[in-house]
């Protein structure tokens, strides 16, 4: 899922492309992606955008007479431009945006249908699509302690929150972690006051280095490598592969669609945490400790 850093590069994008110009006509592909029927979506064809903005990990787009678009990338969605004259070239899209300028053309990967779009018909109503998170950019250390400790939760958990923190996701909060070297199944409630500090510490710095990676990565053009895997990344997706920082094979833990992945040695004391599927599975079998793993892996 596109997370803070991502829809940062592409709201960059965006800017200078729409930003101004006028939404001539919205052409939707497939009806499940339209979450609202009033305001309807015809009534934007002819208005000039006039704000861009994120909310957690939406991109809203603002018109003339307070009219809103959200717009919800869920897991897979992704967005791809043409300029005036171009022909976007894609598969599995669901959504031409034409403006002006271009068409913004809205993908999504996979045949499950996530992603989501909104039209509200003023500000106060674009109000109800803040989760409500905090922008760890803007917040105090106080602020930033009380939000994290106000339930005990894991931190995993908790980085992940919407209502908790603004623009986190799992693949971020695996790198945040691992830089804070912080377990991701350690209590909220149970961090000690240099924890926390850490904490903060790990998300600023971690998000800002992505968002400049990014930023120079796509150097004035319209991102086209959004993905949550990234050979970069110091833990999320390298399962078994070895921790930049102290080589251990990094572990994971699978839970639904989504992972958790970390470095024993950095982030849990050299204790492996139990997997919910493959501990049950292996029982008494399971390795507890980075020791037992690789004996287990030279057997």
């Amino acid at each position: 899922m596109p997370e803070l850093p991502d829809i940062t590069a592409y709201l960059d994008a965006l800017t200078p492309r729409v930003l101004g110009r006028m939404m001539e006509r919205i052409k939707i592909a497939h009806v499940f992606l339209l979450r609202t029927a009033v305001p309807p979506i015809g009534s934007l064809h002819g208005r000039r955008v006039t704000a861009l903005r994120r909310i957690g990990k939406r991109i809203v787009f603002g018109f003339e007479g307070d009219q809103w678009l959200v717009l919800h990338l869920m897991i897979a969605g992704r967005l791809q431009w043409a300029d005036t004259g171009g022909k976007p070239t894609t598969r599995n899209a669901l959504a031409d945006f034409v403006f002006d300028s271009g068409t913004l053309t809205l993908t999504e990967a996979g045949t499950k249908r996530r992603a989501a779009l909104h039209v509200v018909a003023s500000e106060a109503a674009l109000a109800a699509h803040d989760p409500g998170g905090i922008d760890v950019f803007a917040c105090t250390p106080t602020e930033f302690a009380a939000m994290l400790t106000q339930r005990n939760h894991t931190l995993k958990r908790a980085l992940t929150d919407p209502h908790l923190f603004s623009g986190i996701g799992n693949a971020y909060s695996d790198e945040i972690l691992h830089a804070a070297r912080l377990s991701p199944v350690a209590l909220t409630q149970k961090l000690t006051a240099p924890d926390i500090a850490r904490l903060l510490t790990a998300i600023r710095e971690t998000l800002h280095r992505w968002t400049d990676l990014l930023r120079r990565e796509a150097g004035g053009k319209f991102p086209t490598k959004v993905t949550a895997f990234r050979p970069e990344m110091a833990v999320h997706g390298k399962f078994g592969r070895p921790c930049p920082v102290c080589a251990t094979a990094v572990q994971r833990i699978a839970y639904a669609e989504n992972e958790v992945n970390y470095c024993p040695r950095c982030q849990t004391g050299g204790k492996l945490l139990a997997d919910r599927s493959l501990s049950r599975l292996l029982k008494s079998d399971w390795p507890r400790t980075i020791e037992e793993a690789e004996a287990l892996g030279r057997a």
